[in-house]
């Protein structure tokens, strides 16, 4: 076989080939065999009669119809293998030559993904949160601790959000009272909301003594019907704190002071934001980079990656026993909206790995052949198989290419992290080893 490639407009490319009728009569040997078995002649056994006679009952243009139709794609899939090219749509094919007799000739015709540069890739700036917290931060971690200790005293002043007032509500709707909403003596934290909004506005700055009367809204979506409350204020309550000592500390904690309390606090939630902040800041350099690919994207391209998204969507779901309906009706989106959302992020994705794709084009980043093997040992871990057995099934399936091309959009995105200008909202630099966890640490050292 030999093929060539002739880059066309619109971001296609022509792939010729020519296939010697030496070659070709292989394939039709091939196909007269699949037809012996359908075709029942006497004196043979199904799939035994051999060429020559079928040739001779069914004629030569049945079987070259066949080979044309099953091998012509293998034939198409080779030469695009032998030329690398990265097709994006299934391709426009048309025979030229040997239909009927000879060596066969074909022409494909298919569009391919756009090769881009992306200018200014090497001066992203992104906007990061430092994941530093601040002394009130860890002061109001403190405090929701300590409130766990907290006593309650009566004081003498106005209710506010957290205080508790002591009160005698009635709830009547059309003059009834309302089970639930009538009660003497009920303790209600100021702010909890959940009797009705109106019934927090009105305690709010109320005191011990006062009468309120008021009209509310029902939580009941579809009743119209107002309810009406009637509240005495007997009491308001404050939350008083256990005082913030090392005794305290000791005795609520592991440890002996709350300067130590404090640290570990600090300590563990750098930690937990450098794991999030990780991902984090990978997604606002895609961003960033998704808006320097200035280009129409071809429509095959956001095809495939919607189409992709939408079955690892399915896959999802149905580990987790939800059908779509289910899923639609607990977000509150309607499918055409979920697709939508789903396109939205198809394109994202596309821009990102075609800029991806431009990053390691410019700064030369290629897959290794150790880097490969060392991607194949690691799926062959995860899926409990032998390396030699999963290499060979991507070989089979043609997917060493696609694997060594994430792998070097994977080195392309690390590039990018190493040299993206992080600032924090203030647009003051933030040191991007913040945002590297223990594992990288650990492959740094190492």
């Amino acid at each position: 076989m030999n093929s060539t490639v002739e880059e066309l407009d619109g971001n296609k490319v022509k792939v010729s080939v020519s296939v010697e009728e030496t070659e070709f009569d292989k394939d039709i040997d091939a196909a007269f065999k699949r037809i012996a078995l359908e075709v029942n002649l006497p004196g043979f056994r199904r799939g035994k009669a051999p060429r020559k006679l079928l040739e001779a009952r069914l004629g030569a243009g049945v079987a070259r119809e066949e080979a044309l139709r099953e091998a012509l794609p293998k034939y198409y899939a080779d030469a695009v293998t032998e030329h690398d090219v990265d097709v994006i749509a299934a391709p426009e094919l048309e025979i030229t030559g040997g239909q009927e007799e000879g060596p066969v000739e074909f022409e494909a015709i298919v569009e391919v993904r756009p090769v881009v540069t992306v200018p200014g890739y090497d001066g992203l700036k992104v906007t990061m949160p430092s994941p530093e917290p601040s002394d009130e931060e860890i002061q109001n971690q403190i405090d929701r601790m300590r409130n766990l200790d907290a006593t309650v005293e009566v004081v003498d002043r106005a209710a506010g959000e957290g205080d508790t007032v002591v009160i005698d509500i009635v709830g009547t709707l059309d003059g009834e009272e309302q089970d639930g909403l009538t009660t003497d003596d009920y303790s209600y934290e100021l702010g909890s909301g959940i009797i009705t909004p109106e019934v927090d506005e009105q305690l709010t700055g109320a005191e011990a003594g006062d009468e309120l009367d008021f009209d509310a809204t029902h939580p009941d979506e579809d009743e119209e019907r107002q309810l009406h409350f009637t509240i005495t204020v007997k009491e308001v309550k404050a939350k008083v704190l256990p005082e913030l000592t090392d005794e305290w500390a000791s005795e609520n904690s592991d440890f002996d002071t709350v300067e130590e309390l404090e640290n570990d606090l600090r300590t563990r939630m750098v930690e937990v934001r450098k794991a999030q902040g990780a991902g984090e800041l990978q997604e606002k350099v895609g961003q960033a980079l998704a808006k320097l690919v200035d280009l129409e994207l071809p429509e095959a391209l956001v095809s495939m990656e919607l189409n992709n998204r939408l079955q690892d969507l399915a896959m999802r779901l149905q580990a987790q026993g939800l059908e779509l309906e289910q899923y639609l009706a607990m977000t509150g989106r309607s499918q055409e909206q979920l697709v939508d959302e789903l396109r939205e992020a198809a394109e994202t994705a596309s821009r990102v790995d075609l800029g991806l794709r431009a990053v390691a084009a410019a700064e030369k980043i290629d897959c290794s052949d150790d880097e490969l093997d060392a991607e194949i040992e690691s799926v062959a871990e995860r899926v409990g198989e032998k390396p030699a057995k999963v290499r060979q099934q991507l070989e089979r399936n043609d997917q060493i290419p696609a694997v060594r091309s994430d792998i070097t959009k994977r080195k392309a995105l690390e590039w990018l992290l190493d040299h993206v200008e992080i600032v924090d909202e203030n647009g003051d630099p933030v040191d991007r080893s913040l945002y590297e966890t223990d594992e990288e640490d650990e492959q740094d050292d190492g």
